[in-house]
């Protein structure tokens, strides 16, 4: 009767427990995130955003169940992370999961919303067929809304979701003006940093005259590759409008190349003794790294051309960044016959490096013969860790804290006949100018998480060491826990005799 009576009470202390840990849970959202760049804990930019929100937010996610795996981690994810907006926001983020395929209805739903109908491969009996999907969701306020069309995979979730309630909650969204007016490429040939700015700003091109400021209205300016000269009425509008507490972005060219004799050419348009006079020196110089593409080259040798591959040292790959909102989770960015940024200032500005260049590295003057088939020796690069982008942030001859980024190639963003520009190019710019003009830090969550690391860029040794961790881990623990099974009876068989005997 006893024993009944334990039994009893050790499934209803079991199912208290259960219902109480259920209960926590849907109120309080935990997860344990070990990844090194803590890609599954959510910002401090996105917390206060839930936390702060004045009017109820609802997320309606179409997600197509029974997927393959790998679509169905995605909608596990999503759901995931909708649970911990909900419980950060306290009841003011709510959502609903639609599966579209249900039915009829719901899917005209999900399209008439904006969510894109996907084709992705099923396994069905032995074989693959592809099966229309959805994976999107709708993010609404009041009788706003926005929507994700596609959610492709887990890397930048947080950063579409976040970036879509902030656009429904803020009231004025800050004013970024492209200048124009001094050689600087149009604004068609800056349409990937646009549209990525656009989630956050308003952009507008912007054209100084002599007679009066027109600044006031920006909340941060981007100057892009200029190639004609400032007249000294336009940089003092700029000093006006640093010390006044405004951002300023500054992509500039010191260096031009003339492809048909070969000759580097320096470019001088009055930008760079302004920087100087800010304590920015740009160098009258470009820099060679070994870290570059390879090119070919086509050489005649008699009847016949032959196509030699050379690597390309005057278009560096930077790799190396600083742990900054502006270059956090970048991988690598392309830069074309850059030029060093140094500081030259005194304390009351704080210069950070951003992006610098590898341990092999150095630099050519810019009126120079840029040799593709050189004979190139490890003297030519006795350089390392040259900066090609800098943050400054004080106190710029005025009262009011500013912020500038500078960039030592002016090319790097701009697009146009060149195809796609390298994402990582747009990143730096894009986050450059978001953090001149807005301080919530969602612009960390454009690279989080995308940080990848092959195996084959491991060292040999740990390579070996993880491979074989991962096949022996599992055995270990099963003989121990043999072991360990096994001397515990031996205890209990022990202990029986011993009660026998006496």
């Amino acid at each position: 009767m006893k024993s009944r009576t334990s039994v009893i009470l050790f499934l209803v202390l079991t199912i208290g427990v259960v219902v109480l840990i259920n209960i926590l849970a849907n109120r309080f959202f935990v997860r344990l995130d070990l990844t090194q760049d803590n890609r599954y804990t959510l910002s401090k930019a996105t917390k206060e955003l839930l936390r702060n929100l004045e009017e109820p937010v609802t997320v309606t996610a179409y997600f197509t169940r029974k997927l393959d795996p790998s679509f169905d981690n995605i909608r596990k994810e999503f759901e995931d992370l909708l649970t911990e907006y909900h419980s950060i926001s306290k009841g003011m983020m709510v959502y609903e999961i639609k599966d579209p395929l249900k039915d009829e209805k719901t899917e005209q739903e999900a399209q008439q919303a904006g969510v894109m109908e996907l084709q992705v491969q099923v396994r069905e009996d032995d074989q693959f067929k592809a099966q229309k999907a959805y994976l999107g969701a709708i993010i609404k306020m009041g009788e706003q809304s926005e929507v994700i069309p596609a959610i492709g995979q887990t890397q930048g979730m947080e950063y579409s979701l976040s970036t879509a309630i902030k656009k429904l909650s803020v009231k004025e969204k800050p004013v970024i003006g492209i200048m124009q007016g001094h050689g600087e490429p149009p604004l068609q040939n800056l349409q990937q940093a646009i549209y990525a700015l656009q989630v956050l700003n308003e952009v507008e091109p912007v054209t100084l005259t002599d007679s009066t400021d027109e600044l006031s209205k920006y909340k941060a300016i981007a100057i892009i590759a200029p190639t004609d000269s400032f007249p000294q009425s336009h940089l003092d509008q700029l000093s006006r409008y640093l010390a006044g507490g405004h951002g300023i972005f500054v992509a500039i060219n010191r260096v031009g190349a003339d492809q048909s004799s070969q000759w580097g050419i320096p470019v001088t348009t009055g930008l760079e003794t302004w920087l100087s006079q800010k304590g920015v020196d740009i160098g009258n110089t470009y820099i060679v790294d070994v870290q570059c593409p390879v090119v070919t080259l086509q050489q005649q040798q008699g009847q016949y051309v032959s196509i030699k591959p050379v690597q390309f040292y005057y278009f560096p790959f930077i790799s190396k960044f600083a742990d900054h909102p502006v270059s956090s989770g970048l991988e690598q960015i392309i830069l074309q016959f850059a030029s060093p940024v140094t500081y030259t200032g005194d304390s009351s500005i704080a210069f950070t490096p951003l992006a610098m260049t590898s341990e092999q590295s150095g630099t050519k003057a810019s009126y120079s013969l840029y040799e593709v088939d050189k004979e190139w020796t490890e003297n030519d690069f006795p350089m390392s860790d040259i900066t090609v982008a800098a943050a400054l942030e004080g106190k710029f001859n005025g009262n009011a804290n500013a912020r500038m980024v500078v960039v030592g190639d002016g090319d790097f963003p701009v697009g146009g006949g060149q195809g796609q520009v390298n994402p990582d190019n747009i990143n730096l710019a894009v986050n450059s100018i978001d953090w001149l003009s807005d301080n919530t830090g969602l612009i960390e969550l454009r690279t989080k998480g995308a940080t990848m690391r092959p195996l084959d860029e491991m060292e040999e040794g740990k390579r070996k060491f993880l491979k074989y961790l991962n096949f022996s881990l599992p055995l270990l623990l099963v003989i121990f826990y043999g072991i360990f099974r096994m001397q515990r009876n031996q205890v209990r068989r022990t202990k029986r005799m011993e009660v026998g005997h006496v």
